[in-house]
C-alpha cells in the first residue's frame, strides 16, 4: 500500500465561457479503471447534446494506467492537456471530464489546449485536493488506572484517537502513521511503565486537505 498520495477531495465541477464556448470541467476520485469509465459515461449521458466530452484519468500506485480522450477535438488538444494537469499536480486515482458546447468561434490548437487545461484545473480547484496518508490503527489495551493519564496525553498528541472501548480493561484505538509505529510504541510503554499491550488491528488511510 502507498504510504501517501494525493487525489481529488470530492466530485465537483466548474464552468468557463471562452470565446462563446461553454467548458464544464468535472473532477472525481476513481480507484479503479471501471469507476473512471463509469464516471466519464455518466457525464456523457448528462451532456448528450454537447459537441465534445473530453477526458483523462490517472490510476495506480505507479501511475500505471493513464488514458486521454479527445472525443472529436483535434488530436492532442483536449485529452492530453487534461492529463497533463493531473500529472503536474501529482494526482493519483483521479478522473476529469471536460464538456464543451461550441460557441461558433474556433480557438485553434493552442487555444483549445489552454481552454481544456484551464477547465480541468478549475474543476480540481472546486473538488479540492487531499493527501491520503496510510496509518496503522493501533489497539492499546491498558488497566483502568492508566486511563486518565493515557487518554489525556493522546488527545494532546499528534495521534488521532478513533474510539475507546471499555471491557475488563480499556482499549484505545489510535491512528498512527506507519513510519511512526516504533516511536509510538516506545512512547506508550514509557507512559505506562510497560503496562500497555499494543497490536495493529488494520491499516487505513486518513485524509488531509492540501493547501
Amino acid at each position: 500500500m502507498r504510504e501517501s498520495y494525493m487525489t481529488a477531495g470530492s466530485s465537483a465541477n466548474a464552468e468557463l465561457l471562452i470565446q462563446k464556448s461553454r467548458f464544464i470541467g468535472y473532477a472525481a476520485r476513481a480507484e479503479t479503471e471501471q469507476q473512471a469509465i463509469d464516471f466519464i459515461n455518466s457525464i456523457k449521458e448528462q451532456h448528450r447534446s454537447a459537441n465534445h466530452n473530453c477526458s483523462a484519468y490517472m490510476l495506480g500506485e505507479h501511475d500505471s494506467i493513464q488514458k486521454a480522450n479527445d472525443d472529436g477535438e483535434p488530436s492532442g488538444t483536449a485529452g492530453v492537456p487534461i492529463l497533463e494537469v493531473l500529472k503536474k499536480k501529482h494526482l493519483k486515482d483521479t478522473v476529469i471530464v471536460v464538456t464543451r458546447y461550441f460557441g461558433g468561434i474556433k480557438l485553434g490548437s493552442g487555444g483549445l489546449i489552454r481552454a481544456y487545461g484551464k477547465a480541468a484545473s478549475e474543476a480540481l480547484a472546486a473538488a479540492g485536493i487531499i493527501e491520503r496518508r496510510l496509518h496503522s490503527l493501533m489497539k492499546v489495551t491498558i488497566d483502568y488506572t492508566w486511563l486518565g493519564k493515557v487518554e489525556n496525553e493522546v488527545r494532546q498528541s499528534e495521534y488521532p484517537l478513533k474510539t475507546i472501548e471499555y471491557t475488563d480493561g480499556v482499549d484505545l484505538y489510535i491512528h498512527v502513521p506507519i513510519s511512526l509505529e516504533e516511536q509510538f510504541s516506545a512512547w506508550m510503554n514509557e507512559l505506562t511503565n510497560g503496562q500497555a499491550s499494543l497490536i495493529c488491528t488494520e491499516k487505513e488511510y486518513l485524509e488531509f486537505p492540501v493547501d
